[in-house]
């Protein structure tokens, strides 16, 4: 009786506990690697529509980097930046485009084909969370497409128009940490929209209005520089700012110190807010299920 008393007084093993813990953050790290891993291997099966994707995006940058060319010659400096400057966000926003999903898409084509079928309850169920798998879908198909339609359209525009490359070699690092930065804020705005499928049933006409959105307020079409008064003012503080102006000002070195310091905060913050708004909406969204008896 005595020893019986002993053994259940006896303090949980804290390195056990931990051992666990680790084991079970290892497990879920590797879980959502193999979801990273097979959206990548998806996506690489889909070789004729990249290549006519990276083609297709190679000959818009020809015409729009044209079309700068033609504009700073009449306006040189215009917006702060010089000519080789202005051909070479073309580029790097060209690059980006499809990467960051600057016009929607990826997983969220899925998630709406989900809704329409109802195997949107299916994924609910899985032992796994919801925003996370989806993360990681969509970290593997930017990879992807960062290698093809990212890099080979920087590299046409490189070899054949007067580009800037970065002077510092650190800039690389934090143009590569930017651009993951801006595929974190890409993917917040893009999984708030799938949520609203929730109750809308279909979120397409969402998706229109935040395309044009993004496109205009990304810097996409035209440098957010360029933008007059109060309407420059206000891209610049909202978040579709991080998916292009500041990745290609981090790339041109536009900003260094703590300049470079507060350009990545602006897209930190933003991507924590926009994912926290995810979770929160993903917990509206999962006890309206649960209450319509999905």
């Amino acid at each position: 009786m005595h020893g019986a008393s002993t053994a259940e007084a006896r303090p949980p093993d804290t390195g056990t506990a931990l051992g666990l813990s680790a084991a079970g953050l290892y497990a879920s790290l590797g879980l959502y690697a193999a979801v990273a891993r097979g959206a990548f291997r998806r996506y690489s099966t889909y070789r004729a529509a990249t290549l006519a994707g990276t083609f297709t995006n190679t000959v818009f940058g020809v015409i729009l980097a044209s079309s700068f060319l033609a504009l700073w010659q009449a306006r040189p400096n215009l917006g702060g930046y010089d000519q080789g400057q202005a051909v070479t966000y073309i580029w790097v926003s060209q690059g980006l485009l499809v990467t960051i999903a600057v016009w929607g898409g990826g997983f969220q084509d899925e998630v709406q084909d989900r809704f329409r079928s109802g195997d949107i309850a299916v994924d609910l169920y899985r032992p796994v969370d919801f925003q996370g798998w989806w993360l990681a879908t969509d970290l593997g198909r930017a990879g992807f497409q960062a290698l093809v339609r990212g890099t080979v359209p920087m590299l046409f525009g490189a070899l054949v128009f007067r580009t800037r490359m970065p002077e510092r070699p650190l800039t690389w690092v934090f143009f590569l940490l930017s651009v993951l930065l801006a595929l974190l804020v890409s993917f917040g705005v893009r999984f708030l929209v799938s949520i609203t499928g929730f109750w809308l049933h279909d979120s397409e006409g969402v998706r229109a209005v935040t395309l044009v959105v993004s496109m205009f307020f990304s810097g996409m079409l035209l440098p957010i520089a360029l933008f007059p008064g109060w309407l420059g003012d206000l891209a610049r503080v909202l978040p579709w700012a991080a998916l292009v102006k500041v990745p290609t000002d981090v790339f041109l070195e536009r900003a260094g110190g703590t300049g470079l310091l507060r350009a990545l905060g602006f897209q930190l913050g933003w991507a924590a807010a926009l994912l926290a708004a995810g979770r929160g909406a993903q917990w509206l969204a999962t006890r309206r299920v649960v209450v319509q008896g999905g």
